[in-house]
């Protein structure tokens, strides 16, 4: 595996790695309870830190199909709840018709980062973090 297309996929591995933590730490110490939609994002998010961090240790570039794989689903799922989140689809579409609404707003950081478009940016980086180290591998 070329330098460059390691390299990538580290700070995509790191990407993964902040998403979890920063997921856990939204549940496990602010207390903020996921929606359905959340729970959704973190079937795609946490398998990421695993393997990602295989195809980092084996240096296999073609692993990082299984990655992007996981990241699309991630970010369709993010892409929805941030478009339900914001208004853009109607409240009587969204999946959680019982317990806590996927359309609520619990947390604002700095203003207008919201969790939901939080988990769209970190699918979105490390889409496009994986894409580069593919097409770098490809090179070599």
């Amino acid at each position: 595996m070329p330098r460059r297309a390691w390299t990538l996929l580290l700070v995509a591995w790191l990407a993964s790695l902040a998403g979890t933590l920063g997921s856990l730490f939204f549940s496990e110490v602010m207390l903020l309870q996921p929606c359905l939609l959340c729970w959704y994002q973190r079937v795609a998010m946490f398998p990421l830190v695993l393997v990602l961090g295989i195809a980092l240790y084996r240096e296999d570039v073609g692993s990082v199909l299984y990655g992007l794989g996981l990241a699309a689903a991630g970010w369709l799922v993010a892409g929805y709840h941030f478009l339900l989140y914001t208004g853009w689809i109607p409240e009587n579409l969204q999946p959680c018709s019982t317990g806590l609404s996927c359309a609520e707003v619990d947390l604002r950081l700095v203003g207008f980062l919201t969790i939901p478009l939080m988990s769209l940016l970190a699918f979105t980086v490390i889409i496009g973090l994986l894409e580069a180290a593919r097409r770098q591998g490809v090179r070599a």
